[in-house]
């Protein structure tokens, strides 16, 4: 028999051959048992993690809280001595029973905080998530078109703001910069009532509160509905907007929010927002 050798960068073997392989002897090597846990999985089938992992989800998913402790003594006692005592010895489960809760928790089913673990439930099976999915698209489109009426009554009213601001300007052109004592700012609120309504006003000495009492029903009107109804909005409230009127609007606010503008002013017309949105009327107090 001879040996010839090969080596290179990254790999070195031997060749061996045989001169007289009649006269040859194969050497009788002693093999020690392989343990129980180090055996392949087709040896024993749904006896490895993935048993147990479903063993494991089973107890906590009937105690909902547990320990490790407990869910390894129940296991351990389900194995009585004398069966299979090389595979299942009680170390041997109690390792499989930490190695199933290790994977149950990366997996969210479970979650532990200090010696106490939780039930937190399964995966959405492929059954479920189409449900699920039609919900959270149902809850996204919920969302977007509320996010969608916010943006557009912001558009509003600052076309309308706008339009306050120009509205001053021609004012002051005309006749001049108005006395202090004329001039109303904003935000306001109007309160609107019948002529032989009794009112009593208390004002706080800082002024920042105001108590009134009326002896007869009165309406709250705020700042921008006020606004609106001296057309300052150019109609896109009530989608009554003309061309020239839609182009001004457009002056108002960037070039990205026009398609807005556009889509306002038809919704408006398709829908009566007067009568939808009345004026709030209180009773008097």
């Amino acid at each position: 028999m001879y040996a010839m050798s090969s080596s290179s960068s990254t790999t070195s073997y031997v060749v061996v051959k045989q001169e007289n392989e009649a006269n040859s002897q194969v050497p009788i090597v002693n093999m020690a048992p392989i343990p129980a846990y180090k055996r392949r999985r087709n040896e024993k089938p749904g006896k490895g993690l993935r048993h147990f992992a479903m063993r494991v989800c089973e107890k906590v998913r009937s105690k909902m809280v547990t320990t490790y402790n407990e869910v390894a003594d129940e296991l351990v006692a389900e194995y009585p001595e004398g069966s299979n005592a090389e595979q299942y010895d009680q170390k041997n489960v109690r390792r499989r029973v930490y190695d199933a809760l290790n994977v149950l928790m990366a997996m969210n089913i479970i979650s532990k905080e200090k010696k106490e673990i939780k039930w937190i439930g399964l995966p959405v099976t492929s059954f479920q998530e189409p449900s699920t999915l039609s919900q959270e698209r149902e809850d996204i489109m919920a969302r977007l078109n509320e996010k969608q009426a916010i943006l557009e009554e912001l558009i509003v009213q600052q076309v309308t703001f706008k339009q306050l601001v120009e509205k001053n300007k021609k004012y002051e052109q005309i006749h001049g910069q108005p006395s202090s004592a004329s001039v109303l700012s904003l935000p306001f609120i109007a309160i609107k009532a019948d002529p032989g309504t009794v009112i009593d006003c208390s004002i706080s000495q800082d002024k920042k509160e105001y108590l009134f009492g009326f002896s007869n029903s009165y309406e709250i009107v705020e700042d921008m509905d006020l606004l609106k109804s001296m057309n300052l909005s150019l109609g896109l409230n009530t989608g009554s907007s003309t061309a020239e009127q839609l182009e001004q609007a457009k002056a108002c606010v960037p070039k990205k929010l026009h398609e807005f503008l556009s889509r306002i002013a038809i919704e408006s017309s398709a829908l009566d927002v007067v009568d939808e949105q009345p004026t709030k009327k209180f009773k008097s107090s």
